[in-house]
């Protein structure tokens, strides 16, 4: 017997982990031949691999998952990976073979593989028109994250943005704190300012950033400068000269 092999795409590292482990849980035999993190990666994999399967993530920089999947049409199965149900739906019912949700579960997982290894040895759907029949439904990308995902012990956490009191560097890391914990990142700070939108995040000094929405009380020292309060934290986080103009408004 043939052993099917599939490529994950996906430009999480923390997503693209635990679909890798959830599939090596729930099928051992299926060989990951690569894990790419952008749609010009996922092109390049498959024409060197040729696998049989392709996890493929909808929203994905360079080229959209969209975008992949008329490419590799017919040359692949195609499981989407998505955080946005209707879109999945939507993908789903025009052809795709299946699809799963962020945060991965492992219920929905089983079914997808179930679903998939009864049609490994049919021709893969033809894909060719998908993102032109979606084009109406899906969004713009956006270049701010929404959700995240981070280590906590041998788990991964889901947290959404919204969640996120405060960032603080942490040398080569970030410590990224909530009002229910605290959670160390393998990014640096300023490559999360990137992802964030500057809307709701203000960096208040040079190794914080903070959620606007999070801030309950701003304090004035005597000596002039400025110290906020975030909702759930007993602790003052000094803001900088350099920053503090953000600040005019609420004076």
């Amino acid at each position: 017997m043939i052993q099917p092999t599939a490529v994950v795409a996906e430009d999480e590292p923390l997503v693209r982990r635990e679909i890798r482990d959830t599939l090596a849980q729930l099928w051992p035999e299926l060989a990951i031949l690569a894990e790419v993190g952008d749609g010009m990666e996922a092109l390049a994999a498959l024409e060197r691999f040729a696998p049989a399967v392709f996890f493929l993530d909808i929203q994905m920089p360079g080229l959209s998952g969209l975008e992949v999947a008329q490419r590799l049409s017919g040359r692949a199965h195609v499981i989407f990976i998505t955080a946005f149900d209707r879109y999945a739906v939507a993908a789903f019912e025009q052809g795709a073979l299946d699809y799963v949700l962020k945060p991965i579960s492992v219920p929905r997982m089983q079914l997808t593989i179930e679903r998939l290894r009864a049609r490994l040895s049919d021709p893969p759907t033809d894909l060719s028109r998908i993102a032109e029949l979606l084009k109406e439904i899906v969004p713009p990308e956006s270049k701010y994250l929404k959700w995240l995902t981070v280590p906590h012990g041998s788990e991964l956490r889901v947290i959404a943005i919204a969640e996120i009191s405060y960032l603080r560097a942490d040398h080569k890391y970030t410590t990224l704190a909530t009002p229910h914990g605290s959670f160390l990142m393998n990014a640096s700070l300023r490559q999360m300012k990137e992802k964030l939108d500057p809307q709701m995040f203000w960096q208040i000094h040079r190794s914080v950033i903070v959620n606007v929405g999070a801030i309950d009380v701003i304090y004035r020292s005597f000596r002039g400068t400025l110290e906020v309060k975030l909702k759930g934290h007993g602790e003052l986080l000094p803001v900088s000269a350099t920053h503090s103009h953000q600040f005019r408004e609420w004076r």
